[in-house]
């Protein structure tokens, strides 16, 4: 059997957080033992609210910051260890802002080729050759080869910032948001370029969004993270049709409407995320699931498996008191 692309192994990130000038250093739990498995050609969806964990786990990912347990594995080997460059050939990131992530001081040229110089792929002609053909992939024209980021815009960031992330030809794509900074019409179409390449050249992708109709756009798959868990993990289709976990049908129901009528949705989850720091007892989630008992308060729930991933929930657990045959239907 082939190994998966992508494979995440029970992995935890803990920082370190000083409370005030005096205060004691306390653990936060920004990944919680996420163990998640992605396959060639597939695009898994990471949704939750800001500060769920989201952009922690894309750095781990990226080897920018280290598990403190788990391991990750690309095709079966453990990147922890492996050589920064090689690994760089194989995962690239795109990220939220791309007026961030490009160097306004070099031309669009100077940064579509640096993986190309870093690596020492090619001569300078070659180079050039490369670089125009992975815009032209993209939808630019070779006369934004001189212009500078700051001439283009946020949509032709974006192109170029895509350029520069697939022109290693990486296996796997990291998304961070990739869309959330552009405009509803620009992301149309930044989301068809990705589903275009992904489909021309074999990509896998990791969409990280908290926007639930774009990933329902891309993903093939969800997982749903909440206070560094994943709570819940689905086929797409399945968890838009039918999410099981309380929390991930609270942000379907989040999702606006065009139909103004409507008005703004009313989640109940209230204005306040909880404290990572101090996480509640028992499922974190329980001060804000509107179906919580005290069973919820004082007792996590445990993965259980379905179809396509697996729910957190104790309704959904055949050995909890709280087990409902209606909920699970």
């Amino acid at each position: 059997m082939t190994a998966p692309v992508l494979e995440l192994k029970k992995i935890a990130k803990v920082y370190h957080v000083k409370q005030g000038l005096f205060g004691k250093s306390k653990p936060l739990k920004a990944v919680n033992d996420v163990s998640l498995t992605l396959n060639k050609g597939e695009v898994l969806g990471l949704v939750g609210e800001s500060g769920c964990g989201k952009s922690t786990l894309a750095k781990i990912l990226l080897g920018l910051e280290a598990p403190t347990e788990g391991q990750v594995l690309v095709e079966g080997a453990q990147i922890a260890g492996q050589d920064r460059l090689a690994l760089a050939r194989r995962i690239q990131p795109i990220f939220q802002d791309p007026y961030s992530s490009l160097n306004p001081r070099k031309t669009i040229a100077d940064i579509v080729s640096l993986p190309l110089r870093v690596h020492g792929i090619g001569d300078a002609a070659s180079r050039a050759k490369q670089v125009r053909e992975t815009l032209e992939l993209v939808g630019l024209p070779a006369r934004v080869l001189n212009t500078y980021p700051s001439q283009m815009s946020g949509g032709q960031r974006q192109r170029v910032a895509i350029a520069r992330a697939l022109i290693m030809h990486p296996e796997i794509v990291i998304c961070d948001e990739p869309t959330s900074a552009l405009d509803v019409s620009v992301q149309s179409q930044i989301l068809n370029l990705l589903n275009e390449l992904r489909e021309e050249f074999g990509l896998t992708y990791l969409f990280i969004s908290h926007d639930l109709a774009v990933v329902e756009h891309l993903a093939t798959r969800v997982a749903v993270m909440y206070l560094g868990r994943i709570v819940e993990e689905a086929q797409a289709a399945d968890l838009f049709e039918a999410p099981r976990h309380p929390y991930s049908r609270a942000l379907l129901n989040s999702v606006l409407t065009p139909d103004p009528s409507q008005g703004v949705p009313d989640t109940q989850l209230g204005a306040a995320y909880p404290n990572p720091i101090a996480p509640p007892s028992g499922c974190h989630f329980h001060p804000r699931c509107p179906l919580a008992t005290d069973h919820c308060k004082n007792k996590a729930p445990r993965p259980v498996l379905r179809k396509g991933g697996h729910v957190e929930c104790h309704l959904h657990d055949p050995d909890s008191p709280m087990y409902s045959a209606d909920f699970t239907a």
